[in-house]
């Protein structure tokens, strides 16, 4: 049986308090865009702050990065400094996780992601983030891997050193204790 996906209105109210705290601490961040229309939209889809605040528990730091005119939708990435810890130690995706023989990691991170309702950064994404700050300095982030790649049995992953973003390749059942995911959630 799957359980509802809503926060108690406390929790609701603590959340959106460490939101508004995050977002106005970060305005360069998110210039033009307005904290009561983001709140707004966030009261009305509960199931997302479900997801945004799964990201804040395992370490995600979410924030608003972008607002898509298009879809109407603002954008949260994770904006920890490092790859979020609740989200470390983890093979890219469940084909990769069933592979492995021995020491399996507790979780993969396309599973997880979902499990969470957010999606990995794109490539593109990645780097639209480093524009905000210096993310992933010690860690790295899986980001999501074209087909191609993946049916070769690899999956790309990310980080900045030397005030570069560098994408790089690893067989997708690889974990390390210093690799995680950054998620993306739309709203």
């Amino acid at each position: 049986m799957e359980t509802k996906k809503e926060l108690p209105p406390e929790q609701r109210e603590e959340l959106l308090n460490i939101l508004k705290v995050r977002f106005d601490e970060n305005s360069k961040r998110h210039k033009g865009i307005e904290w009561a229309k983001v709140q707004e939209k966030l009261k009305t889809n509960t199931s997302k702050l479900w997801s945004l605040n799964e990201m804040e528990r395992t370490g995600g730091e979410p924030d608003v990065i972008d607002y898509d005119k298009t879809t109407d939708q603002y954008l949260f990435f994770d904006c920890s400094a490092e790859s979020p810890k609740g989200r470390r130690s983890l093979c890219y995706d469940h084909e990769a996780w069933k592979a492995r023989k021995e020491h399996k990691p507790k979780n993969n991170a396309l599973d997880m992601a979902a499990e969470l309702g957010i999606e990995l950064l794109t490539e593109e994404q990645y780097r639209q983030l480093q524009k905000h700050g210096r993310f992933d300095a010690k860690t790295s982030s899986w980001i999501q891997t074209p087909s191609d790649i993946r049916k070769l049995g690899g999956a790309l992953f990310a980080d900045f050193r030397y005030d570069t973003v560098f994408v790089y390749h690893n067989g997708a059942q690889s974990y390390y204790a210093a690799r995680g995911f950054r998620g993306l959630l739309k709203i």
